[in-house]
């Protein structure tokens, strides 16, 4: 578990935006394997999913080894962002994403978006939810980092950017988990990426549920 000091009080909330926010992590999924197929690349569709979380600049090379990252990665990552451009109109805000961001707000938590998406898709994620930049603290995605998660570099950013001291992390992947421990911070997961509440649980949630809808029904606050 993070090694943090217990007595400073959470002031700050970061929230992953795909699958955690959006209901979006299986049409990257499709992006990605379409982007692949175009390369006579054939990844197991679990595997490609799994990685989904996890950056852009890694997941290539998680999925189709080093090789493959350094002759085709920039391809295959342009190749990525137009086919899941294409399917923007489909992304839906997950159930209860606004409610949880606004209950968050009247209770004076300072609320950064931390997403290892490309920017311009956390603005289309925002239009979907009808809030803006301005409605939040700060908002960081991988323009804002060297290293996507698991790293914690773009968490750090958020936080700093925030203005903020503790903070607690919200989102869907063991890849948000680890780049939350590694920042140091508590992690709040949801199983609404499409990972078992026992893998969240094994990798160091504190606490799982379906989705942040829960986290409004329970009024959950950090």
């Amino acid at each position: 578990m993070p090694d943090q000091n217990t007595t400073e009080t959470i002031d700050t909330v970061l929230l992953d935006v795909d699958g955690t926010l959006i209901d979006s992590t299986y049409l990257h999924a499709l992006a990605w394997m379409r982007a692949f197929a175009a390369h006579d690349l054939t990844p197991l569709w679990w595997r490609v999913h799994r990685a989904i979380g996890m950056g852009g600049d890694r997941l290539v090379g998680e999925i189709c080894g080093d090789e493959v990252e350094e002759s085709l990665g920039d391809t295959l990552r342009d190749a990525w962002s137009e086919h899941y451009r294409g399917m923007l109109a489909d992304v839906r805000p997950l159930p209860g994403a606004v409610d949880l961001i606004r209950g968050l707000l009247d209770a004076d938590y300072r609320v950064a978006l931390a997403s290892s998406g490309k920017s311009e898709f956390t603005d289309a994620a925002l239009d979907s939810m009808g809030l803006h930049r301005d409605d939040f603290a700060a908002v960081t995605t991988s323009d804002d980092a060297d290293s996507s998660k698991p790293a914690p570099d773009i968490l750090s950013v958020a936080l700093e950017r925030a203005g903020g001291g503790r903070a607690v992390v919200v989102g869907d992947t063991v890849w948000d988990i680890e780049s939350a421990h590694r920042l140091p911070a508590d992690c709040v997961a949801v199983r609404s990426g499409g990972f078992a509440e026992g893998e969240l649980r094994d990798a160091g949630a504190i606490l799982v549920v379906d989705d942040v809808g829960d986290l409004v029904a329970r009024g959950w606050r950090p």
